[in-house]
């Protein structure tokens, strides 16, 4: 078989694999594992806190809003302690890592990075986001006094004992999934009975870009790199992977008897930095007009700027096949679910860093060989394929955006570098 023919069956062939691993990923409901991480970095002094006492005991849940670096744009959380017995307040902290472990930046890329828990004085946890301007909220919780101290016993054995690590998992295992897990054993599982049965209609995608969107190029990031599965419709408990979120939902919780949660409400400092928008940017009328726009400009190169064309063309393969060598590696190199079987990856092939010669040759006016035409029609039928799934309602990924951006640069660069055009003179 010559190449570039197996270059358009392995290209065919990974487009089915793509599908059936959308189908797959949607009815196993994998955990997804991809998405910006709210998180405090720093080592913990070695202090740990005295074991619990029942008496005069208070629950309190800290949220920070958030900040501005890239892992702190989802904001944070903590269960703080009040024991008349301590010496003051202690915030247990799920969000801390270590930045000199031993292989944390390749566990970053494959999903497989472990935080702890940190028991520490409240007055230490908050010192950071005053000092960045990050806003704290404290919510006291009116938990009977057994509740109350049963939770604070089992925070105090994880912070001291072996559960103190945990394996971070972007949105099912975070900082504040473990704050709110706290919050249903005191309440005897009322938090997840309350939560469940409702939603507003949020995605694990709608959240992410959302929370991002102060730095569009983190949003468009999560937008391009989340699959299929990060669509679903989250109920309030799986909303509450955000800090703000579970904050909001904790005002509306009531325990047995009808009375609300959370006996008083505290802001400890104020919020000095922007906000996240209400809902995530609406980018389809945008990247329709930017998609024609590049088309257009395209074909006024093919007649009036022929290298100019080869530069444009190989910048945009360029670019379309490295983002297709990361999300093949985020698919088949990494615990990252959300980004398993990513429809993006028949918009963005890899196969496109094989055009590349096919660019320069137009950079130097030559025409190039026999094996580009084949590969240029795989690459742009795969990106026509990504237009087809959208008409199909039951391998939905929320990526019109995209398909609307580089589909017509596709077929605008297949119908100005087809060698059969060119020299049929059409």
């Amino acid at each position: 078989m010559s190449p570039p023919r197996a270059a358009a069956v392995a290209a065919w062939l990974l487009a089915a694999w793509l599908l059936l691993g959308t189908a797959v990923a949607r009815a196993a409901g994998a955990p997804v594992q991809d998405a910006p991480v709210p998180a405090a970095t720093g080592q913990d002094d070695g202090t740990q806190a005295a074991p619990p006492q029942a008496r005069g005991l208070r629950i309190g849940i800290l949220t920070m809003e958030p900040g501005e670096i890239f892992f702190e744009r989802f904001g944070h959380n903590a269960i703080v302690v009040d024991d008349p017995a301590a010496a003051g307040p202690v915030s247990y902290n799920y969000g801390y890592f270590d930045l000199d472990e031993e292989g944390f930046v390749w566990n970053f890329a494959r999903g497989r990075m472990v935080y702890r828990l940190v028991a520490l004085p409240l007055e230490r946890d908050l010192r950071y986001y005053a000092e960045v301007g990050r806003g704290a909220t404290m919510q006291w919780l009116d938990l009977p006094p057994e509740r109350a101290a049963a939770l604070a016993a089992r925070l105090h054995d994880q912070a001291t004992g072996p559960e103190s690590r945990y394996r971070y998992e972007y949105f099912t295992s975070n900082c504040s999934t473990k704050v709110r897990d706290g919050i249903d054993f005191a309440l005897e599982g009322a938090l997840h009975r309350q939560l469940v049965p409702r939603s507003q209609g949020d995605t694990w995608r709608s959240e992410a870009v959302r929370l991002a969107a102060p730095a569009p190029w983190m949003a468009l990031g999560f937008h391009l790199g989340l699959a299929g599965w990060a669509d679903q419709p989250l109920s309030r408990w799986d909303e509450a992977f955000v800090p703000m979120r579970l904050r909001d939902d904790l005002r509306r919780i009531t325990l047995a008897d009808g009375r609300p949660l959370v006996a008083s409400e505290e802001v400890l400092l104020p919020h000095r930095l922007g906000q996240p928008p209400d809902a995530a940017p609406r980018w389809r009328l945008p990247a329709l007009l930017l998609g024609i726009a590049i088309a257009a400009v395209v074909f006024w190169s093919a007649r009036r700027a022929p290298r100019l064309l080869g530069l444009g063309a190989g910048l945009f393969w360029l670019f379309a096949g490295l983002c297709g060598v990361l999300m093949g590696f985020l698919w088949f190199g990494s615990d990252h679910v959300a980004g398993h079987a990513n429809q993006n990856l028949l918009l963005l092939s890899p196969l496109a860093l094989g055009l590349l010669p096919a660019a320069w040759a137009k950079l130097r006016g030559r025409t190039p060989g026999a094996w580009f035409r084949p590969l240029l029609w795989t690459v742009a039928g795969m990106a026509a394929l990504a237009g087809f799934l959208k008409f199909l309602p039951f391998l939905d990924q929320q990526n019109t955006d995209w398909v609307l951006l580089l589909l017509p640069v596709h077929w605008a660069l297949l119908k100005t570098f087809d060698p059969k055009r060119e020299t049929s003179g059409e």
